[in-house]
Parts: C-alpha cells; sequence; structure tokens
C-alpha cells in the first residue's frame, strides 16, 4: 500500500477509536439505569481495536497509537521514516473523533463539555479515584508495556494466525479494567489528545504524562521482546 493510502487508514482508525472508545464513556457510561459503566467502556476500547485491526489491519497495520508505532520501530517491525507521518495521522484522527463526539454529545440538553470531563485522562484531582501523579505514572507505564508485549507477542510469525485482533482487543479491554480507576485509562497519546484539546485546562496541562508514560513503556517492550524471545525482523507488521 502507498504511504497515503496506509496513513488515511490510521486516520480513519484512530477516529473510531477516539469514537468508540471515548463516545461509550462520554454517551452512555453515565445513562441512567441504562448505563454500561467502567466494564462497558473497557469492552467499547477492545471492540474499535478489534474491528479495525480486521477493517485496516491488511492495509496499515492498525497501530492507531503513537505508543505502538514506537514500540514497533524499537523492536524493528516498523520503518523509521514511516514513524513521523503515521503519529500525525493518528493525532488527526484522535482530535477529529473527539470533535465529532463534542458534536453528538452537544445535542443533549444541558450537557456541559467541559464538566462532564470528555473522557480526558488525568492525575490528582484529574483522576477519577484521584490517584497521584506518580501512581498515574507507574500505571501507564506498565500498562503500555503490555499492550505493546501482546501486539508484539501476537503478531509475530511462529504465533497462531488470524487471531492477533482478538488477543489485542481483549488485552486493551483488560487494560481499561484495571487503570480507569487510575487514569481514566491512556495507553495511546492520540486517544489522550483528542478529547484534551476540546476540554482545556487541567486536561491540556497534564497531558504531557500521556505522551511521556506510554512511550516509555512502548519503548521498553519493543526492547524487551526482542530480547526475550529472539524474534526481532521475524514477525508481521501488523497490529
Amino acid at each position: 500500500m502507498r504511504l497515503g493510502q496506509r496513513l488515511g487508514a490510521e486516520m480513519f482508525g484512530t477516529f473510531w477509536l477516539v469514537l468508540g472508545g471515548c463516545g461509550s464513556a462520554v454517551l452512555a457510561a453515565g445513562y441512567p439505569q441504562l448505563g454500561i459503566g467502567f466494564a462497558g467502556v473497557s469492552l467499547a476500547f477492545g471492540l474499535t481495536v478489534l474491528t479495525m485491526a480486521y477493517a485496516i489491519g491488511h492495509i496499515s497495520g492498525c497501530h492507531l497509537n503513537p505508543a505502538v508505532s514506537i514500540g514497533l520501530t524499537v523492536a524493528g517491525r516498523f520503518p523509521v521514516r514511516d514513524l513521523a507521518p503515521y503519529i500525525a495521522a493518528q493525532v488527526v484522527g484522535g482530535v477529529i473523533g473527539a470533535y465529532v463526539l463534542s458534536v453528538i454529545a452537544s445535542g443533549a440538553p444541558g450537557f456541559d463539555l467541559v464538566a462532564s470531563g470528555f473522557a480526558t485522562n488525568g492525575y490528582g484531582d484529574q483522576s477519577p479515584g484521584h490517584y497521584t501523579m506518580i501512581a498515574a505514572l507507574v500505571c501507564e507505564v506498565v500498562m503500555t508495556f503490555f499492550f505493546l508485549f501482546v501486539i508484539l507477542g501476537a503478531t509475530d510469525s511462529r504465533a497462531p494466525a488470524g487471531f492477533a485482533p482478538i488477543a489485542i482487543g481483549l488485552c486493551l479491554t483488560l487494560i481499561h479494567l484495571i487503570s480507569i480507576p487510575v487514569t481514566n485509562t491512556s495507553v495511546n497519546p492520540a486517544r489522550s489528545t483528542g478529547p484534551a484539546l476540546f476540554v482545556g485546562g487541567a486536561a491540556v496541562e497534564q497531558l504531557w504524562l500521556f505522551w511521556v508514560a506510554p512511550i516509555i513503556g512502548a519503548i521498553i517492550a519493543g526492547v524487551v521482546y526482542p530480547l526475550l524471545t529472539g524474534a526481532k525482523n521475524r514477525a508481521l507488521a501488523s497490529a
């Protein structure tokens, strides 16, 4: 596939991730009597990745996440020359997804985008459970490490073919079940950036952590997985 086609796929895929995952939190999680809760939001994020992996995995690899692209690059699975364009496309897709979500959510009487939190990530007073910055940092590093570790393992050429999207989607669901109370779960700088830009204030001030921590976790996984398994350059490039 040409680079332009792959970037378009990444943009649309990340759009879907933000609209589906964050949309479930903003529109459905707290709905009276029918709210889907943390478990429903966790599943929604996993389903966005699973569905897009089957839809565009053969086009772009379905990274949908700057940390994933960086981790795959470190592991020798993705070319350095395409890294910056992929990250740009993912961030654009995330921002567009957040914009469409804001338009939909604003159609409800009395909806306040800022007061709702708009599925932004945060620590301290911005954390659902008021977890500290250190707790949030450690959580995001560890969760992203395991997300990339699962991605690298599931897409290894020695792994059973065709099942990677299921493993990756379920892994993201599990990550959200663990970490929503801590940070509202990022593990994805593009997912964090889109909603934060529309809320502003503390969401933007704390956004640095949700770039730094996932990238650190992804880099560590990109180093550890090949060392542990001897899989460098022997695996499929898709995520």
